[in-house]
């Protein structure tokens, strides 16, 4: 497969248990003690890891750690606003909009190369 392709599956997935770890004891967990929350997280980041770590290694086959880390903040912002819209049933807000066309500009500055090439 793809170096670039399984980066990002990897990466897709590896955001899914980070965003959960980050953020679903907001709403799982108010009651608990924070230290309670804080282990929780840290137990689902650890699968994080095991998907972060090899997305990272195969896509820096092919591409620069810049590039590498504006593709993973677009997919945090592409799993992010799912994730805060029907699981802690946030409001949808535009200013999400406005982020994502900052993250496009950016994916254009750090792949331009290779989109002009």
């Amino acid at each position: 497969m793809n170096p670039i392709m399984s980066s990002i599956g990897l990466l897709l997935c590896s955001n899914v248990f980070m965003t959960f770890a980050w953020y679903a004891h907001l709403k799982n967990m108010s009651h608990k003690p924070w230290i309670i929350a804080a282990l929780v997280s840290w137990g689902i980041a650890l699968f994080e890891y095991l998907l972060q770590v090899p997305a990272n290694r195969i896509g820096h086959q092919v591409l620069t750690v810049g590039q590498l880390k504006i593709l993973q903040e677009v997919i945090t912002l592409t799993v992010f606003v799912p994730f805060s819209v029907f699981y802690l049933k946030e409001e949808i807000k535009l200013d999400y909009l406005w982020a994502a066309l900052c993250m496009l500009g950016a994916v254009f500055f750090v792949f331009r190369e290779k989109l002009l090439a």
